[in-house]
């Protein structure tokens, strides 16, 4: 072996599966056998930043509790936030037509993976043009179980960059761009971001901290990280927080249908609940 493939720390198959456990234990989330030198690479920030100079006592002080808030940064480093502004772009026409049949009433949205803010950013985007306001009569809440990109969301600012793919009226009627020290920034109009709430949370929780129903519902490439007794587990919470015509979106590669009987396809990668569900849910006022 080359100097250069020399790893920095010892990390072997068994560090790995005490990982894949406590990961899945704390978040749901089913490692794959390939995603071991992703770990590695991820965690050994943690080892590094914690001082500690071996994975073996890394994960025994972790699982000991020996190691403050180190919980939620071991989260944070082994949760993936690949997100972008209108990302599966298809499912925005469909959630501007449903809630506006639902003009002149509260609308409530759940964003269940927010990332660092561009998915329910884009969900305020589209309400605030399906109603030609800047204040809708409707609430995003918006959670994740990485507190680190709740963060950033929370703040609204993002690189020019990353918003050059929307239009140019879009730019201009939702975005802020910096100047001076803040060139090369744009942020969110104060008025995008009073209507979204962020808040931690860990779909695994017992309980959430959140109150339905909700007229609509992001799940968006989450659930691929989940095996299907999870899947089946976070639909069946899912179910009783809808309202009798809410709408359910999911990833592109994501299909709720094997692991859910209350659920039909509405659309491409867009659910709703099935007649007996509906019948059940929760009314509207």
């Amino acid at each position: 072996m080359s100097r250069d493939t020399v790893k920095e720390f010892d990390f072997n198959a068994r560090d790995f599966e005490r990982v894949r456990g406590l990961i899945y234990k704390r978040a749901g989330i089913s490692l794959a056998d390939s995603k071991q030198e992703m770990v590695y690479s991820r965690l050994a920030r943690r080892l590094r930043a914690t001082g500690i100079t071996s994975f073996v006592k890394y994960l025994d002080d972790l699982e000991a509790n020996r190691l403050p808030n180190e919980w939620e940064a071991f989260t944070n480093a082994l949760t993936t936030n690949l997100t972008s502004f209108f990302r599966e772009a298809h499912h925005f026409p469909l959630l501007a037509d449903h809630v506006k049949k639902h003009k002149g009433e509260t609308l409530n949205v759940w964003c269940s993976a927010s990332s660092t803010g561009e998915e329910p950013y884009s969900i305020a985007i589209t309400i605030c043009e399906a109603f030609n306001t800047l204040t809708p009569n409707v609430h995003i809440i918006a959670t994740d179980i990485d507190t680190n990109v709740l963060a950033t969301a929370a703040n609204g600012i993002y690189p020019i960059e990353r918003i050059e793919k929307l239009t140019a009226e879009q730019q201009r009627r939702f975005f802020l761009k910096g100047k001076g020290a803040q060139a090369g920034f744009a942020r969110l109009r104060p008025e995008l971001r009073q209507l979204i709430t962020y808040r931690q949370l860990n779909l695994l929780d017992e309980k959430w901290d959140i109150r339905g129903p909700f007229d609509v519902i992001f799940c968006r490439n989450v659930m691929i990280y989940f095996d299907k007794a999870t899947q089946r587990k976070i639909l069946a919470r899912f179910v009783p927080m809808m309202k009798p015509d809410a709408l359910l979106f999911a990833g592109h590669s994501e299909n709720f249908l094997y692991v859910s009987d209350s659920l039909k396809l509405r659309g491409k990668t867009v659910y709703e609940l099935d007649p007996a569900a509906r019948s059940a849910a929760p009314q509207r006022a």
